[in-house]
């Protein structure tokens, strides 16, 4: 059988309490699995601006999943069927698939994470998802179902095009990318722009309204809040590269030598 998603499923209760998210970006299975133990929801394996091999992907699932106590995200580098299948076999049940624009390219990436005949994925018995082919039994019956697609909007057509999207079956969640939404309004690099905030948060209000879970990119906590009290029901509080920086510059600070009074 498919391991139990439970980042899916927990998405699933929206009464439940908002899902924290941490970016990782350090190719490190290490760093993986220290932060895995903080106690966010889900870890997120970033394979677009990481850099990130297939190996190195495989051994941060396996250290977020011996935590046992954060589920795994894997960002795809780009929305194609062999890139997502990979992913899939290498063990991660969640993908995020980046730079969504229309209900078609919504349709490919939920087609891509499932077997046929609700997708196009490609059958691996022997894989690691499918426990190598002897210590996971029933697993390609049921790895669909534990299949959790979320797509990336994160231009202004894929904005435009919303409702379309979160229409598509298979799509089971819409994840708002403020930084490329913000280049794609003019404003390259200011993501918190009065206009650029505006259309992020008519965003998340509309994918909550069209029935799908919405999450984000925050890591200011009042920004992030302020997305929750709207409705998004996952959101990116911080990376493991922001935290590193954030400590480090901290600790500096607190030895600096103090100007003279």
């Amino acid at each position: 059988m498919a391991a139990q998603n439970k980042f899916k499923l927990a998405l699933s209760s929206p009464s439940g309490p908002p899902l924290t998210i941490c970016w990782l970006s350090l190719a490190c299975d290490t760093a993986a699995e220290l932060l895995a133990q903080a106690g966010f929801a889900a870890c997120l394996v970033d394979a677009e601006h990481a850099p990130n091999d297939l190996d190195l992907i495989r051994r941060q699932i396996m250290a977020i999943e011996l935590s046992g106590q954060s589920s795994v995200i894997a960002r795809t580098p780009i929305n194609e069927p062999w890139v997502i299948k990979r992913l899939m076999d290498a063990g991660a049940q969640t993908i995020l698939v980046p730079m969504v624009d229309t209900a078609e390219q919504a349709a490919a990436a939920a087609a891509a994470l499932r077997f046929p005949p609700e997708g196009t994925r490609g059958v691996a018995g022997a894989s690691r998802a499918a426990g190598f082919g002897g210590y996971r039994k029933g697993y390609l019956t049921t790895a669909n179902a534990e299949a959790c697609c979320i797509v990336q909007i994160e231009s202004t057509t894929g904005v435009a095009n919303i409702e379309a999207i979160a229409a598509v079956p298979g799509v089971d969640a819409l994840f708002i990318g403020p930084s490329d939404l913000a280049a794609s309004l003019g404003h390259l690099g200011n993501p918190n722009a009065p206009e650029v905030l505006e259309v992020l948060e008519s965003a998340v209000q509309r994918i909550v309204a069209a029935g799908k879970p919405c999450g984000i990119f925050a890591f200011e906590p009042e920004r992030a809040r302020r997305f929750i009290e709207l409705g998004a029901r996952f959101v990116a509080v911080g990376s493991d590269v922001s935290l590193l920086v954030a400590g480090a510059k901290a600790l500096v600070a607190e030895f600096a030598p103090k100007p003279p009074t």
